[in-house]
């Protein structure tokens, strides 16, 4: 009764989350004044929330639920898959925020019954990353402003990938004190998230020292140090795990400058280093091991998953350095090659997903290495 899904029924919920993908990306270039479809125009207010609980919700969910693999596990991201398809028809918003909120709920619900079989560290933590993402959701449903939430959402997705981290490294990371350590600092970021809406300077000052500590501790003991010096997928990976680590640290001190007062820190500067430059050079390292075992599909590696790992870097950087410089052609041009960077990600997968399926690619020697 209870038996995986099989992979063929997968691929609709997955569709869900990328058509959120899509019209999110593109309202956040409508609200920067750069010219986009009228459907995607209608929804700029709602670009955070395609962009987080709708698309990020429903494919970590989704990934999630093949974990577990139980068909119920599946109904979270079916139903944040289609919260963000409500919210793309024009349905009151309700509707689309309440599938959101009870699809975050059985995430949370599906998270506690992998705790409840493995009592370890990174399950802790992935745990309160779903927390946030629920509680946030949960939010927005009861009135508050998507920037009244963002944080929550921010704790969701930087707690998750320090736990899907801290698993992939468990086989390096002996020492139960470090692993400890990390579930602690993961704390904090929540505690700041929960306090900033009362005393917003000291809670944002909390979130950002917890994400300090997050991609300090990152840094210093995830395994992609040592798998940055192999080939292949391997080395790819660790590329893509190193440079996200630096942008999660920059992030957090922007935050903390914008907590302390300190002038001139752009708002767009810090939230898309953490969702660009963090998360989404996460997503670009991790693709081609999460999409093969959700999809089933074969996935084979290629250095031309480079060219939008390098891209994503240089236009962030461009748009960062217009958000601080005050220069809001820089912040524009950065964007615009960000919405092409990714679309550019995204054909070079269905590429290497072509190549799996007519069988020409050629093995890489690092392609099938356990340690990422």
């Amino acid at each position: 009764m209870w038996r995986d899904l099989k992979p063929v029924y997968r691929y609709p919920i997955l569709v869900l989350g990328m058509l959120s993908l899509l019209i999110g990306v593109l309202a956040g270039l409508g609200r920067l004044g750069v010219a986009v479809p009228h459907i995607a125009l209608q929804q700029v207010a709602l670009h955070g929330v395609l962009m987080i609980p709708a698309f990020f919700g429903t494919v970590i969910g989704l990934e999630r639920a093949v974990a577990i693999g139980q068909r119920w596990a599946y109904a979270a991201p079916l139903f944040t898959g289609s919260g963000g398809v409500v919210l793309l028809l024009g349905v009151a918003p309700v509707t689309g925020l309440s599938l959101l909120t009870v699809g975050s709920l059985l995430f949370l619900i599906a998270s506690a019954k992998v705790l409840y079989i493995q009592q370890a560290v990174h399950n802790w933590i992935l745990l309160g990353g779903v927390a946030g993402l629920f509680i946030g959701n949960l939010l927005l449903l009861n009135g508050q402003s998507v920037n009244q939430v963002l944080y929550w959402w921010i704790a969701f997705l930087v707690l998750t990938i320090a736990g899907e981290r801290l698993e992939l490294s468990r086989l390096v990371i002996r020492d139960p004190r470090k692993r400890v350590a990390l579930a602690l600092l993961s704390l904090i970021p929540l505690a700041g998230a929960a306090i900033e809406g009362l005393y917003p300077s000291f809670g944002l000052i909390l979130f950002a020292v917890g994400l300090v500590g997050i991609g300090g501790w990152l840094l210093l003991f995830d395994i992609a140090r040592r798998t940055v010096r192999q080939k292949g997928l391997t080395r790819f990976t660790a590329v893509c795990m190193l440079a996200g680590y630096g942008w999660l640290l920059l992030a957090a001190l922007l935050f903390l400058g914008m907590g302390v007062g300190w002038g001139g820190i752009s708002r767009d500067a810090a939230l898309h280093g953490i969702f660009l430059g963090f998360v989404f050079s996460m997503v670009i390292g991790h693709a081609l091991i999460i999409f093969p075992a959700v999809t089933r599909l074969k996935i084979p590696y290629s250095p031309a998953f480079y060219f939008p790992m390098l891209l994503l870097q240089l236009s962030l950087l461009l748009r960062i350095a217009g958000g601080l410089g005050g220069n809001a052609g820089f912040l524009i041009q950065g964007a615009v090659l960000n919405a092409l960077t990714l679309a550019l990600f995204i054909l070079t997968l269905l590429w290497s997903i072509g190549r799996g399926l007519t069988g020409r690619s050629v093995p890489d020697r690092g392609e099938a290495s356990p340690d990422i």
